[in-house]
C-alpha cells in the first residue's frame, strides 16, 4: 500500500489545502493529512484537535484520506506510520527553496522518504491561511477561500478574538 503524508499547519484549512488532498488522494492508497505543530507559529487561531476535526468535516467525501496530528519529527512520524511520500503544496518558487530544504532533511532522517510537489492550481496560488485569517476581520466574502462547510466555525472565532476572547 502506498501511503502519503501531507503535513502542514492547516490553521484553517483552505480550498487551496483541500484542492491539494484531493489530488493527491487520486495518487495514493492512502493519504494522511496530518496537523503538525509548527513552532514558527506560536498562536495559532484553532487548536491542534480543532483542525483536525475542521479538516475531517471538509475530506468526509474522500474514502483514502486520514486525518491526524502529531508533535513529532515528521521524518519520524513518517516512518511510524509506513509512509513512502511527503506531499507538499507549491504556490511560489519562493517556497520551493524552504520545501526542498525539508524534503532533503526528511530524506536523510528517513532514508525511505521522499516528498512530492504538486503545484497548486492557479486559481490558488495566492491563497495563504495568513491571507484568509487577515480577511476574515474584514468580513469578506469567504467562499474562495474556505469550505463551506468550516466558515461558520472561522467565523465564529473570528468574532470570539474580536471580543478579545480566544
Amino acid at each position: 500500500m502506498r501511503i502519503a503524508i501531507y503535513p502542514g499547519s492547516f490553521d484553517p484549512v483552505t480550498i487551496g489545502h483541500l484542492n491539494i488532498i484531493e489530488r493527491a488522494a487520486k495518487i495514493f492508497d492512502k493519504l494522511i493529512v496530518c496537523v503538525m505543530v509548527n513552532a514558527g507559529k506560536q498562536h495559532p487561531m484553532f487548536s491542534q484537535q480543532e483542525r483536525v476535526d475542521l479538516i475531517r468535516r471538509v475530506t468526509a467525501h474522500i474514502p483514502n484520506v486520514e486525518v491526524d496530528s502529531s508533535c513529532e519529527l515528521l521524518a519520524d512520524y513518517a516512518r511510524r506510520k509506513d509512509g513512502c511520500v511527503i506531499v507538499k503544496g507549491l504556490r511560489a518558487g519562493s517556497d520551493f527553496e524552504n520545501e526542498f530544504q525539508m524534503a532533503q532533511i526528511n530524506h536523510k532522517i528517513n532514508p525511505n522518504l521522499d516528498t512530492l510537489f504538486l503545484t497548486s492550481e492557479h486559481q490558488f496560488m495566492y491563497l495563504s491561511s495568513s491571507m484568509v485569517k487577515e480577511l476574515g476581520f474584514y468580513d469578506v466574502d469567504l467562499k474562495e477561500f474556505l469550505p463551506v462547510e468550516i466558515i461558520p466555525d472561522f467565523k465564529a472565532r473570528i468574532q470570539d478574538i474580536s471580543q478579545g476572547g480566544r
